[in-house]
């Protein structure tokens, strides 16, 4: 029996500007844990900007995505415009504010956020397909712009769950590790970062996500 693959997509390297490292490999991780493989996937596109992780400051420079997932990725990576669904059985999108500055404008739009086209035809063609999709952190809100009526956790932020409902999202309050899953529209999301969380706990709700997608695939 073939291995199952996961796709996963990436919004640089870092959570003040693209993807959370620690969800990132964490989810790649549990992903051969359980048996899986992965292929990795960005936009080749500039980030919305750079900042400096020891200051917090922007730095008057440009970076693209795809290259900086290539860091994460080893060098293991491809532009997320070449996505096939039917080469995967399930997609993962890790959280960091990447995913709210790069592969969408929530960050800055919050419910009339825009979608970054080729994150937009993953996420749909995947629902359409019928296959398990997963979010962790605030990678959620993503979903719920695209694919209305589906529940998602983010945590315990009221804000960010408003937001997610005026999206026409419904959400369920988590805490550190723990997931949620809805059955009907086969979403796994878990909060991450989105809380005060430690290292250990953002592998726990990788492992749990990644093992409930995985399930999701078998029913």
């Amino acid at each position: 029996m073939s291995k199952k693959s996961i796709a996963v997509i990436l919004s640089g390297c870092g959570n003040r500007d693209g993807a959370e490292i620690h969800e990132a490999t964490l989810t790649l991780w549990a992903i051969h844990k359980h048996g899986a493989d992965y292929q990795c996937y960005a936009p080749n596109i500039d980030q919305h900007h750079v900042v400096n992780h020891l200051t917090g400051n922007k730095m008057d420079e440009s970076r693209n995505v795809l290259v900086e997932s290539a860091r994460i990725a080893r060098g293991q990576i491809m532009d997320l415009e070449s996505f096939q669904a039917e080469a995967h059985d399930g997609l993962v999108i890790p959280g960091g504010l990447g995913a709210a500055k790069n592969l969408s404008s929530y960050a800055f739009d919050g419910p009339e956020c825009t979608v970054n086209p080729a994150t937009k035809q993953a996420i749909r063609t995947m629902a359409t397909a019928g296959k398990p999709i997963g979010a962790l952190c605030i990678a959620p809100a993503i979903l719920a712009r695209i694919l209305p009526g589906i529940t998602v956790t983010i945590g315990q932020d009221q804000n960010t769950a408003t937001t997610i409902t005026r999206m026409g999202g419904q959400h369920v309050p988590s805490l550190h590790g723990e997931i949620t899953i809805d059955h009907t529209h086969k979403i796994v999301t878990t909060p991450c970062y989105m809380l005060d969380s430690r290292v250990d706990q953002i592998g726990d709700g990788a492992d749990r996500l990644i093992a409930a997608l995985l399930q999701l695939m078998a029913e």
